[in-house]
């Protein structure tokens, strides 16, 4: 059998459960998983593996109505992962059906789509009776030409196989794209910032806007073994590095046992982390932020 690779855009609203699709199909977590909306900023890509096919997830930012540079610049990235992939997932939340978001992506998706095929995956399909869910299936594809329907829990993984196989199908014959045991094309040093950012936002839960940001500034492999990653954490006002920071510090020292242990099972050995944070109140307009995140500033103009 001929081998397949190929990328594939998982597309939908804020908080669909992109992420967590996107880890139950690379069996591993590769990308950051919060119960917040727009957590996932960068195009982040998962590789799994489907007999002869390998297929690249690109986790793209929840589509949404963007307000400021930064939500344009993550709404560009997703449609920049949907345009440039083989295959486009679209995901929805199946207890909140047929919203405006939805709505609005469809209309734009006919444009971005062209030839390529697209798939509908109604997400957390436990959460409706099933009249709803042939209701909502049949809306949607009333609306858009889609070529599979799919209803899946990504948390439990139901469905989720079936969604794999037929996308390893649909991928073009090609040589693998990446290393057999490779899972994510992201660069180390990213990996680690976003899962700091998530123990951060898993942590402060509504007392922090989503205005800090996440960047190791170092990476040293030590003679040991271990590796020392120094991070800083940027915050856009004073009153920010406070609630970070927590009283007597307890809430940094959290999150760097969070994010320490995480990445110690995540690269298989010791890591010894250091966690500063810093004000910069216009870090949200310095281009060097966006690119740290994957993202194209001027696409926030």
């Amino acid at each position: 059998m001929p081998s397949r690779a190929g990328f594939v855009a998982l597309i939908g609203e804020p908080n669909a459960g992109k992420s967590t699709l996107m880890n139950r199909m690379v069996g591993a977590k590769v990308s950051i998983v919060t119960h917040k909306v727009q957590t996932t900023r960068a195009r982040i890509r998962g590789v799994a593996l489907s007999g002869e096919a390998q297929i690249v997830f690109v986790d793209t930012p929840g589509l949404f109505r963007p307000r400021r540079r930064l939500d344009r610049a993550m709404v560009a990235a997703a449609w920049g992962g949907a345009g440039d992939a083989d295959v486009i997932v679209l995901l929805i939340e199946a207890h909140r059906g047929l919203t405006p978001g939805v709505e609005a992506i469809l209309e734009k998706l006919a444009e971005v789509a062209g030839p390529r095929p697209v798939a509908l995956a109604v997400n957390k399909i436990d959460k409706v009776k099933a009249e709803a869910l042939l209701a909502l299936t049949e809306k949607m594809n009333a609306l858009y030409a889609f070529e599979r329907t799919f209803l899946i829990s990504a948390e439990r993984g139901h469905g989720c196989e079936d969604l794999k196989l037929w996308l390893a199908d649909q991928l073009p014959e090609s040589p693998w794209l990446y290393p057999e045991d490779q899972i994510a094309d992201l660069p180390l040093r990213m990996i680690a910032s976003e899962m700091t950012r998530e123990k951060l936002t898993l942590r402060l839960h509504q007392e922090l806007p989503y205005e800090l940001t996440v960047e190791t500034e170092s990476w040293q492999e030590r003679d040991d073994g271990t590796a020392r990653i120094d991070q800083v954490i940027y915050v856009a006002r004073d009153g920010h590095k406070g609630i970070v920071l927590g009283k007597g510090g307890e809430t940094i020292k959290a999150v760097s046992k969070a994010a320490r242990e995480e990445l110690n099972e995540f690269l298989g050995r010791k890591v010894h982390l250091f966690l500063q944070v810093k004000v910069r109140p216009n870090w949200l307009e310095e281009s060097e932020r966006y690119s740290e995140m994957g993202l194209d500033f001027k696409d926030g103009a």
